[in-house]
């Protein structure tokens, strides 16, 4: 494995980020018809760590605090602290309460170091906002932000899934009072999604922000035929908002997804993810992976090189997407477990 730079830091990370959000489940988690009990959880954590990913992915809203939790676990038996790069987000209301969610003051010192507890650790190295909170101003946020780095409690701070504006904004206010600045945005990007390539990306370039895409592979729909079909693509509702809508118009990417592999001798999901790992700032890609197969091709993928008449064939039958995978401008916090 071939490491890379976290943006504009000294912090190594693999090409490859293994996302937790399918580990753990727990009552009304959304997501649990087809995430991992702990013990199939493990096995896969610890293939990962055996192929040299160093870099994993979490939040406090995943299954409630469980994947936290299994994540935690099996680092802590199979990996080197020192070695390893943990991120985990704050945002999505871990309760219907006053103050349950959100980027307060408040919710972000409560919620630092309830994920501590969980992973069982001493700091974070990537603490990331899930979303831009529309109810707390931007400086209040920054500030607590800035606090957990120096208190040690967090290493680095992130972002995830908002209007280019929301993010020049925050790097403009840390700028300001001398805060900690953002170095990495996690945003919705894949082959059938490309509108972070308007604003975002060049807003990351221009201030070498490190990108760790989220669904890179857009819930499976990248990594295989049509005709194909998985437990998350006919159960996950989330996935379903994202992608549904514009299948018509995505399937001539999918389908020359399809010719490139067969080109290249490759899994689709191979052509997929070499496409985004050639796109400047992307770091590594967060992926969610189920089975072994689906972690090892990911891996595979590192290595493969496409030739620039290939990006451009890929790239060419895309159509402007309605905006998806954050919340609307003057929307509200996202809706939590009772």
């Amino acid at each position: 494995m071939e490491y890379v730079k976290l943006g504009n830091t000294g912090m190594d990370v693999s090409p490859i980020c293994l996302g937790a959000m399918s580990f753990g489940t727990a009552e009304n988690w959304v997501h649990n018809q087809w995430a991992l009990n702990e013990e199939d959880s493990r096995t896969i954590i610890k293939r990962a760590l055996d192929l040299g990913i160093n870099f994993f992915d979490t939040a406090n809203a995943y299954a409630y605090g469980t994947s936290e939790e299994i994540l935690g676990r099996a680092l802590n038996d199979f990996a080197n602290r020192d070695e390893i790069v943990v991120a985990t987000k704050v945002f999505v209301p871990m309760n219907q309460k006053p103050n349950g969610g959100g980027l307060s003051r408040k919710h972000i010192l409560s919620q630092v170091d309830q994920s501590l507890k969980r992973l069982g650790m001493d700091y974070i190295d990537l603490y990331i906002i899930h979303r831009w909170d529309y109810n707390t101003p931007i400086e209040e946020t920054m500030e607590a932000l800035h606090d957990i780095v120096k208190a040690g409690k967090v290493r680095y701070i992130g972002a995830s899934a908002m209007y280019a504006f929301q993010f020049h904004k925050a790097l403009h206010v840390a700028e300001k009072h001398g805060w900690t600045r953002f170095v990495s945005m996690q945003n919705h990007y894949n082959l059938i999604y490309r509108e972070e390539e308007r604003e975002m990306m060049p807003l990351c370039v221009e201030e070498k922000i490190a990108m760790t895409p989220y669904s890179p592979l857009a819930s499976g729909r990248l990594a295989r035929a049509a005709s194909e079909t998985s437990a998350r693509l006919e159960s996950d509702p989330i996935a379903k908002r994202k992608y549904d809508a514009t299948a018509d118009s995505d399937q001539m990417i999918i389908e020359r997804v399809a010719e490139m592999a067969k080109k290249y001798g490759v899994p689709m999901a191979h052509i997929s993810l070499a496409w985004m790992l050639h796109k400047n700032p992307v770091a590594a890609p967060v992926i969610g992976a189920t089975k072994l197969p689906h972690l090892e091709s990911a891996v595979e993928a590192v290595s493969v090189k496409l030739e620039a008449e290939d990006i451009a064939y890929l790239e060419e039958p895309y159509v402007p997407h309605p905006i998806v995978g954050l919340i609307p401008y003057g929307g509200q916090l996202l809706s939590a477990r009772k």
